[in-house]
């Protein structure tokens, strides 16, 4: 009898924990599983901003997608999906189809600009390892720049619009990274600024208690950085950001990072979506068709209380996990069960030796909030890659931090 077919798009938090659970829960070859992506590493979201700040190597945030599965059992294949045709049970990739009995989308968030003038244009966002690259260089372009026209303060002027996990995280490392630039391109810090504008009364992500974002909101203070709260930006240019009070900020560099939202081949395969996300039932499956799982950032996920959950990695993984667990149940024949997310906190990096957070009802903060942002983002290599992954990245990391030394700034 033919194996079922299973096609997972997408190597992020969510399709690469389902892939993973199939791998170490199918009973030999029960099913045939293929699993694509474009690119044949998976990168970690929750580190790209250190890259792009210039306080981390990028390849410090990936990890090859070989080193991660077992080719006798899952099949993968780097290949782009151009489209998804559920009535069909097809997909169709850049250089083929794919035919599926149980799909399993992935694939990803896109950059959410809620309609502003000029933000796909002129901002740049942290979303993959190629866009960090690319970040990086801009500043120290501008940094290099700022030499050869010295009367152009605003190249040295750092604006993120933003100031949830994604910006706040930047925005420490960025102000880390400052001094550095400084001493490398012989420049005053004093005409280095940087801008973290936030739509709501808040930064830092939803939540957290009064007392940590007060904290969080002085550690970047002291390290330089300037917060312009309830400030909505009306429009982009290629001089800088316009706000709504019609003022313009000149700057050098626009980082947005104010929200994303699912994958655009959702809608165009006719599901419904509320800004590109499906809205799945409790097992994580699309209303529409059965058959479709949706995880991370591409699912609408409903708590208890009737709202959606937040779209972090942590869910993602769990959902993966669960998608995974189901997909098998269903192929036994035996009853699926829901997804019950399991809250284990928050925490948001601030910078060197800082972070704050929220663990289930502890407040954490300073160096042991950072310790711990650490053993996160360690417990997840080990949930995907086991030992051998976590001392692989801690060697390249002492390696990376070695060179970095002996680099003349």
């Amino acid at each position: 009898m033919e194996r079922p077919k299973v096609v997972i798009l997408g190597a992020g938090y969510g399709g690469l924990v389902t892939a993973i659970r199939l791998q170490k829960k199918m009973r030999g070859r029960e099913l045939d599983v293929t699993l694509v992506n474009k690119h044949d590493y998976h990168y970690i979201t929750t580190h790209l901003h250190m890259p792009a700040a210039g306080t981390d190597h990028h390849d410090h945030a990936r990890v090859a997608i070989a080193d991660l599965i077992d080719p006798r059992k899952i099949h993968f294949r780097k290949s782009t999906v151009l489209e998804i045709r559920p009535e069909h049970k097809e997909v169709v990739l850049e250089d083929g189809i794919l035919s599926y009995d149980y799909l399993v989308v992935g694939l990803g968030s896109e950059t959410e600009t809620f309609g502003i003038p000029g933000m796909r244009e002129y901002a740049m966002s942290i979303k993959s390892i190629n866009s960090v690259r690319f970040i990086r260089q801009h500043i120290e372009y501008m940094f290099a720049k700022s030499k050869v026209y010295p009367k152009r303060k605003d190249y040295l002027t750092f604006v993120v619009g933003g100031a949830g996990f994604t910006g706040t995280e930047f925005v420490g490392e960025l102000a880390d990274r400052v001094p550095v630039l400084c001493r490398t391109y012989d420049v005053d810090p004093a005409d280095v600024r940087i801008i973290n504008i936030e739509a709501s009364p808040s930064p830092l992500p939803p939540g957290l208690p009064v007392d940590l974002v007060e904290y969080g909101m002085e550690v970047m203070r002291r390290k330089g950085v300037q917060y312009r709260l309830s400030t909505v930006i009306k429009a982009c240019t290629e001089e800088g950001v316009v706000l709504g009070s019609g003022e313009l900020i000149r700057a050098g560099t626009i980082i947005w990072s104010g929200g994303v939202r699912g994958n655009a081949l959702l809608q165009e395969a006719g599901f419904e979506v509320q800004r590109g996300r499906v809205k799945v039932d409790s097992c994580l499956r699309s209303y529409q068709y059965p058959n479709v799982w949706v995880t991370g950032d591409c699912a609408i996920v409903m708590s208890p209380e009737g709202t959606p959950y937040p779209a972090t990695a942590q869910i993602a993984v769990q959902m993966g996990t669960n998608a995974a667990r189901n997909i098998l149940q269903t192929v036994r024949g035996k009853e699926l069960r829901p997804f019950v997310y399991d809250y284990k906190g928050t925490v948001a990096s601030l910078g060197r030796g800082e972070a704050v957070g929220l663990l289930k009802v502890r407040k954490v903060k300073g160096r042991f909030a950072a310790f711990l942002k650490k053993c996160i983002d360690t417990r997840y290599l080990f949930l995907i890659g086991g030992l051998p992954l976590v001392w692989k990245k801690v060697i390249f990391k002492q390696k990376y931090m070695e060179r970095s030394r002996h680099v003349p700034n």
